[in-house]
């Protein structure tokens, strides 16, 4: 049975554990994470556009993409 519930309760099997421990790492804010770079390369590619940022798990996405695409005279707040 597989258990989609959530990430807190599925394990990773041996193979995903291997490359977990074999990955190459960096500060991706510092952009020194070599997969990280390597994502959002292909991104911007796959998109057409100059470059992709890959944002995490969390709340400043939208807002990302609010200041992205707004007018610089535009207020920053968003309702």
């Amino acid at each position: 049975m597989i258990d989609l519930r959530s990430d807190t309760v599925t394990r990773p099997g041996r193979a995903m554990l291997e490359a977990m421990m074999t990955a190459p790492v960096g500060d991706d804010v510092y952009g020194d994470d070599p997969t990280v770079n390597a994502l959002q390369r292909y991104a911007a590619d796959l998109s057409g556009k100059e470059a992709a940022l890959i944002g995490g798990a969390n709340n400043y996405k939208p807002s990302g993409a609010f200041f992205t695409h707004r007018h610089p005279s535009q207020s920053g707040r968003a309702a």
